[in-house]
C-alpha cells in the first residue's frame, strides 16, 4: 500500500477502455471489482463462484468469509456495482459454459484449483496501467486506494462512513488510506 496512488476518473476510465485480448474479461472483472467494491486483492481473490453467482445470476451483495479478512475478526459483506455485476457476468460467461460453484472466480491456470497469486494480480494491473501509459506507482492496493479516494468524496468526506465502507477496524487504517492535498490544506490555512 505504501506509496501507491489512487487512480483519478479519467485514469479509471483510460483503463477501463483499454481491455483487449484473450483475458480481456477476466481483466475487467478483475479490475472493475477492485474499483468499485473497495476490497482487497486477496478478498477478491478468495471469492469463488459460489460466492458471487447464485441461482442462475449475479448476487447483490458479496460476502466475504472471516478467513479472507485481513485481521480475520470477521466477514463483511459488500454491495456489487451495477459495473461490477455485468463484468464479472461476462467473466463468468466466458470462462464456462456451466460455471461450477466450487471454482475460484479468478482460478490459476495451474490445473489445480486454486486462485491467480497476488503476483499475477499485479502483473495484470501493470500490463493494464502501461497500456495507457500511466506513471507513477501503483500496485494492487490502487483499486482499494482509488476506491477509498471516491467513495470518501461521494459521501461528503465523512471519515466514519468511509471507515464502514472498507471494513475498516480503525479510523486511522482509513485516514492511510486518502491522500491529503496539501496544496488544498495549504489553501485553507491561508483563508484563515
Amino acid at each position: 500500500m505504501k506509496g501507491s496512488r489512487p487512480l483519478t476518473d479519467d485514469e479509471i476510465r483510460l483503463i477501463i477502455e483499454s481491455f483487449k485480448g484473450r483475458y480481456a474479461a477476466r481483466d475487467r472483472a478483475l479490475f472493475t471489482l477492485g474499483v468499485k467494491t473497495g476490497l482487497r486483492i486477496s478478498e477478491i481473490l478468495s471469492l469463488k463462484i459460489s460466492d458471487i453467482f447464485q441461482h442462475g445470476r449475479i448476487v447483490e451483495r458479496v460476502y466475504v468469509q472471516r478467513k479472507n479478512i485481513k485481521g480475520k475478526t470477521h466477514g463483511r459483506t459488500v454491495l456489487l456495482h451495477p459495473d461490477v455485476k455485468e463484468a464479472v457476468g461476462l467473466w463468468i460467461k466466458e470462462s464456462s459454459e456451466i460455471p461450477n460453484p466450487d471454482t475460484y472466480l479468478f482460478k490459476s491456470r495451474k490445473g489445480i484449483n486454486q486462485p491467480i497469486s497476488r503476483k499475477q494480480a499485479w502483473r495484470i494491473l501493470d500490463t493494464l496501467i502501461s497500456r495507457v501509459g500511466l506513471s507513477g506507482k501503483f500496485g494492487t492496493h490502487t483499486m482499494r486506494k482509488s476506491f477509498a479516494k471516491k467513495i470518501y468524496e461521494l459521501l461528503d468526506h465523512d471519515l466514519v462512513k468511509t471507515q464502514k465502507s472498507l471494513g475498516h477496524v480503525s479510523i486511522q487504517s482509513t485516514v492511510s488510506y486518502l491522500s491529503f492535498d496539501q496544496g488544498e490544506i495549504d489553501n485553507a490555512i491561508l483563508s484563515l
